[in-house]
This record gives C-alpha cells, structure tokens and sequence, in this order.
C-alpha cells in the first residue's frame, strides 16, 4: 500500500507540474527570448521547464510525511493508511506541488523582471547617448 501511494502522489505531481509547465511555456518563452540571444533562450526555456518539473515533484511528494505510514510511532503502531488519509493525502500532494512550482515562479520572474529593467537601462543609455557629452 506505501509504494501503491508513492507512486499515486508522484504521477498526480508529475501531472500538476506538467500542467503548470504546459500554462507558462509561452510567457517564459516570451521573456527569454527578450532577455537572452536567440541561440540561448530555448536551452533556458528548457531549463527552466526542467525545474519546474523538479521543483513541482519534490514538493508534492513528501517522502517525509509518507514515512509515517511504515515507521512504527513510539507505541509500535504503524499508521492505517485509510480512505480518508489517501484522500488528505492526494489532496497535500497536489497543493505541494502547486505551491512549490509557485514559489519557483515567483523567483523566476523576480529575476527576470529585474533582467528586464537592466537590459532597458543599456538600452535606453545606448539611444540617448553618454550625458555630458556635447
């Protein structure tokens, strides 16, 4: 039944990472093809899906809450792994994952967004020329 649930909560991670990946192809396509050389946005793009993949999976299956359910707590007992708890599990599993592609997202955008404002500096002062000079 343990393995039955890692499997379960990886595959429903892997599928909510997948649809979190498939939502913001194009805007991270968009972004880094503005930020970066033609040659290297796809290889960034693809990176950047690849973590997304990552991070969602990581954060949606927790190993270390799943090992509740074969490790004795301190009486001996295992912990039944009932309707109830698959459903709270699944539940976890796709909240985690969702919150932690979420958070990576943030970040990417915070980055780019910060990348964006410097390549606009270089070229606004490109356009406009040194001030000072006359």
């Amino acid at each position: 039944m343990f393995i039955t649930l890692l499997v379960v909560t990886f595959l429903i991670a892997a599928a909510a990472s997948a649809v979190i990946a498939l939502l913001f192809s194009r805007p991270i396509n968009k972004i880094l093809s503005r930020l970066v050389s033609d040659e290297l946005a796809p290889m960034w793009r693809r990176y950047v899906l690849f973590a997304i993949y990552v991070v969602g999976i990581s954060g949606g299956v927790r190993v270390w809450d799943i090992e509740r359910y074969i490790t004795p707590d301190r009486e001996g007992q295992i912990l039944a792994l009932n309707s109830d708890r698959w459903v709270i599990e699944i539940y976890k599993t796709i909240i985690g994952a969702l919150q932690s592609a979420a958070w990576m997202l943030l970040i990417f955008f915070l980055f780019a967004l910060l990348a964006y404002v410097i390549v606009r500096g270089f070229e606004w002062k490109r356009t406009t020329g040194s001030p000072g000079k006359d």
